[in-house]
């Protein structure tokens, strides 16, 4: 049975599913429900002192977005670290570390760019007995008003000062959490690896407002009859995540950075998706707040049962698997020829792809006076858009047309590969040795 044991950055714990900084790992007894579920670390809600008081609004907090099922897809919240003491949480740490030895625990911190402000609450989270530190470069709003925050997770000088102060005064491993509110995910990942952080972990949440209160014209969560930005976080946000954890485990200015991946983990299959493309973890919370901390069980023995599937005997060896695969568009193959097509058997004649195809697309579907749906290959462009609009899994596939086929398209014969031209064909600027 494939061993789920994650070692990152020397911090080990049984499994690579750990609780984001957020509201359910604000306190004890939430951290302990959680550890008894099952969950491999937590990382505590963020603490801080320096600066004014922290405080929270009274009125709500999160603003959602749902799918037509009523599927929660997203929330957009606007609570700030946490309100707690300071020494409250600490002594709280130092119980739970206590009592659950095998789990990891992460202290999140977030102070202003000082180094006295970062060497002084360094020294009272190490004595709490804590695995290491998430330094919170992005949160995008109420602490970023102040000065902190995505306020530095958008510098990357002020990463890099602040990861290097952190490492002076403390023995913790350091993780620096990124703010995905920037251009570059890459140039703060940088100056992270630089500034002598042992990790990333992304993406912290996006700037949002996720609706509007058409009565009070005032965004929503709605708080006396006005609104502010928040931080969108949920399953909507994984493709933004994965695509941001990519681009630093394929970038040569940070590979072998170990990355926590963070952003809409909701199943096994997102964690192992994350993994894949180089997070040694993943960090969850939105799943947990929509279903609880048991939902782990199932990220467990879901992600078990696939490594046995595959034959991999630890969690090392699904890291990283997919990040050679992701390259630029223009290393993409162009000689690779696919076309639609329509398992009949399955089909409910809904329609669906006919509509999207000769309303926005290429016209590549026909429909017959009895409501049949073929495919026209010398139409079809092989854009995806049936596949994904049909409500019927695998109905529509795309078949790859074999090598030495004509295109009926273009009436080019289909070859494995440009070995003998000069240029690219569809890309004259293009070397076809690139």
């Amino acid at each position: 049975m494939a061993d789920l044991t994650t070692n990152f950055i020397g911090i080990t714990s049984p499994n690579p599913f750990w609780l984001a900084s957020a509201p359910p790992t604000d306190k004890e007894y939430n951290v302990r429900r959680a550890f008894e579920a099952g969950w491999g670390g937590v990382v505590w809600k963020t603490l801080g002192e320096a600066g004014p008081p922290v405080v929270n609004v009274n009125g709500p907090r999160y603003g959602a977005i749902y799918g037509a099922d009523r599927r929660l897809l997203g929330l957009n919240n606007i609570e700030l670290i946490t309100d707690r003491p300071l020494e409250v949480n600490l002594k709280e740490m130092r119980r739970v570390k206590r009592d659950w030895p095998d789990r990891a625990l992460i202290a999140s911190l977030m102070v202003p760019v000082n180094e006295d402000a970062w060497r002084e609450i360094l020294q009272r989270v190490e004595d709490t007995g804590c695995d290491g530190v998430e330094l919170n470069f992005g949160c995008p709003h109420g602490m970023s008003e102040r000065g902190m925050g995505s306020a530095v997770g958008q510098v990357p000088e002020y990463v890099g000062q602040v990861a290097y102060w952190c490492k002076k005064h403390s023995n913790l491993p350091v993780i620096v959490k990124l703010t995905p509110n920037i251009t570059d995910i890459r140039k703060p990942a940088q100056a992270a690896k630089e500034g002598g952080a042992d990790a990333v972990s992304l993406i912290n949440t996006i700037n949002s407002i996720t609706s509007v209160d058409l009565d009070l014209f005032a965004p929503e969560p709605t708080i006396d009859g006005q609104g502010a930005h928040g931080g969108y976080c949920g399953p909507a946000v994984k493709p933004i995540a994965l695509n941001m954890v990519a681009e630093i485990a394929r970038d040569p200015a940070t590979a072998g950075l170990p990355i926590s991946g963070i952003g809409g983990v909701t199943t096994w299959r997102d964690a192992a998706e994350f993994m894949a493309l180089g997070a040694g973890n993943v960090q969850v919370c939105t799943a947990a707040m929509t279903y609880g901390f048991k939902i782990v069980q199932e990220m467990i023995s879901g992600l078990s049962q696939y490594m046995d599937d595959k034959g991999f005997t630890s969690v090392d060896q699904l890291v990283g698997r997919a990040v050679p695969n992701v390259v630029n568009w223009k290393d993409l193959n162009l000689n690779y020829v696919t076309k639609a097509k329509i398992n009949q058997d399955d089909c409910i004649n809904c329609g669906r792809c006919y509509a999207a195809c000769e309303d926005t697309s290429h016209q590549a579907i026909a429909m017959s006076e009895d409501r049949v749906f073929t495919v026209k290959d010398d139409e079809c462009v092989a854009c995806n858009l049936c596949v994904n609009v049909c409500p019927i899994e695998g109905c529509i596939t795309m078949e790859r047309m074999a090598a030495g086929m004509v295109d009926p398209r273009t009436g080019e014969v289909v070859r494995e590969e440009y070995a003998n031209w000069t240029t690219h064909p569809n890309n004259p600027g293009r070397c076809a040795a690139e």
